[in-house]
């Protein structure tokens, strides 16, 4: 059974700054990394790396975010950075192995204006 257990939301305000954590309990993946769903809205890809260390960022979040992994932690970051309050959502880390998704219990991150 795939654990991820996710940290570090919390309520900023615009330009401010977050960074958010997620644990593994695998270490084997075909891709890792963060979505988000806002409210009434589609859960949608944030920013991930596959197990070659390629990443991919939504183009809402590029040059803001920037994820990173610390291989010996076993933890996927999520550092956000100028959040603005259309970045409001709650955050899933997300990893996919073996051909199957696998779902933190998701942060909420809020960002008032």
């Amino acid at each position: 059974q795939v654990q991820l257990v996710e940290s570090g939301g919390g309520l900023v305000q615009a330009g401010g700054s977050l960074r958010l954590s997620c644990v593994a309990s695998v270490t084997n993946f075909e891709s890792w990394g963060w979505y988000r769903q806002a409210p009434g809205k589609q859960r949608e890809s944030v920013a991930t790396f596959n197990r070659i260390g390629v990443t991919n960022y939504a183009d809402s979040v590029k040059g803001r975010f920037t994820i990173s992994r610390d291989n010996g932690k076993n933890t996927v970051y999520l550092q956000m950075n100028s959040l603005q309050p259309e970045d409001t959502a709650v955050y899933y880390c997300y990893i996919r192995r073996y051909g199957s998704n696998f779902w933190g219990q998701g942060t909420q991150v809020t960002v008032s204006s």
